[in-house]
């Protein structure tokens, strides 16, 4: 099992997370939106939320600002989040618009907020698991999903809450946060997707 616990620290590393919400919402509301719109939005996501990103770390690392793409130094975080809240911004005011995909926009305003708590938390020395921040989000905004439409099984659902458990167990056996941080991580992510999801009711 220790062997199988990193593996969630891979597959659900927080460069990855708007990208699968992208894909499930576009999965859940496929009706609504042609080929062309999905395909765009898709590759628009993927651009603002992994590729740029991913480019920033491989220049932050040849720089030797940061040491590994799991980003363990508390300092070495300003950069990345910082850019991230721009991209996010980016993201909700010229692709994922209020009027053109209101449920995704919620999600990725979201996740703006909590990137902002992170670094907020960073500001004030506090350690946030972005790890569970990107999780626990996901999660939410998957069981909101499940509500609003029907092409989203509960068996969905059910995996992504369970993967939170297992991410947590994966950065606690990676000895990569402690379990305040995890819980701190857990509420940023959670939080602001559940006030989000109530105000757009």
């Amino acid at each position: 099992m220790k062997k199988i616990l990193p593996l969630f620290s891979y597959i659900f590393h927080p460069l990855f997370i708007s990208l699968y919400a992208a894909v499930f919402y576009f999965w859940s509301f496929q009706d609504f939106y042609n080929a062309t719109e999905i395909y765009v939005t898709l590759i628009q996501v993927t651009i603002l939320t992994l590729l740029i990103p991913i480019s920033l770390f491989y220049l932050l690392i040849t720089l030797g600002k940061v040491d590994s793409f799991m980003i363990p130094n508390l300092q070495q975080r300003r950069i990345p989040l910082l850019v991230n809240c721009i991209l996010l911004y980016l993201l909700t005011e010229k692709s994922i618009t209020l009027d053109r995909a209101p449920e995704l926009f919620y999600f990725y305003f979201g996740a703006l907020l909590s990137t902002l708590l992170a670094f907020i938390g960073l500001l004030l020395k506090k350690k946030i698991s972005l790890h569970m921040i990107g999780i626990s989000a996901l999660s939410v905004f998957l069981f909101f999903l499940s509500l609003l439409s029907q092409n989203l099984g509960i068996e969905i659902v059910a995996f992504f809450l369970a993967s939170i458990g297992f991410v947590a167990s994966s950065r606690l056996s990676m000895r990569a946060h402690s379990i305040s941080e995890l819980i701190w991580g857990f509420l940023a992510g959670v939080l602001p997707q559940i006030a989000l999801f109530f105000w757009q009711l």
